[in-house]
């Protein structure tokens, strides 16, 4: 056994202890391989439970947060999810082995590149990407039965909101200041009436409105 897989291995029991008991969220952890969407300077840590740095002052998530919010959103292979922050594509990656399919925004070009490099390499098929702006959500393919956002909002985005089907869930990091944030769950009943539910205190990179100026 290398020693990525053992460290896999241990990461994923640390997730059990830490309350990830849905199975088909330990086994997507399991199956995506965290080293690649990490800058080679850090690689060596790809399994360590912590949040690690990429490029343009973006973070991937620590992988209690990512196993934690993709619970959080009750995926299945029926569902097509959106995804605000494409990030790294991590987190897009652990949703496509739970989805029919991922529409994921990001509003740096670099990093939608670099994800998308990466889907190919690693063979996803069912993930499209764009680059965008995340509080506007992506109308023509709306609604969605999920969305998942990975950047803080200092309030739940309302064109969000809109773009979630009746039925829909939506996870996403919430607050002003990264010292006064929150996972926020917002539930959709089939009547189109919001239920938000404060679930725990996290710190996530704001959620910046517009596409990004790269130089």
């Amino acid at each position: 056994m290398n020693e990525n897989a053992a460290q896999k291995i241990r990461l994923i029991m640390e997730l059990r202890r830490q309350g990830i008991n849905d199975t088909d969220v330990l086994s997507a952890i399991e199956r995506v391989p965290r080293e690649e969407f990490i800058p080679k300077t850090f690689r060596d840590r790809a399994y360590e439970n912590i949040a690690l740095p990429i490029a343009n002052g973006q973070t991937i998530s620590q992988p209690f947060v990512v196993a934690y919010m993709t619970q959080m959103l009750t995926p299945d292979p029926r569902r097509k999810v959106l995804e605000v922050g494409t990030g790294s594509g991590y987190q897009a990656a652990v949703l496509s082995h739970l989805c029919r399919r991922v529409y994921s925004l990001e509003r740096f070009r670099s990093l939608q590149i670099e994800a998308v490099r990466l889907f190919e390499k690693l063979k996803i098929g069912n993930i499209t990407t764009k680059l965008g702006d995340g509080y506007k959500g992506w109308k023509e393919q709306a609604p969605f039965e999920r969305i998942i956002v990975t950047a803080a909002a200092e309030e739940i985005p309302g064109t969000l909101v809109d773009q979630l089907n009746d039925g829909g869930i939506m996870i996403l990091p919430v607050g002003p200041e990264p010292s006064d944030q929150s996972i926020v769950r917002v539930m959709k009943d089939d009547m189109g009436n919001v239920q938000e539910d404060e679930l725990m205190p996290v710190r996530f990179v704001p959620l910046v409105q517009g596409l990004a100026v790269e130089t």
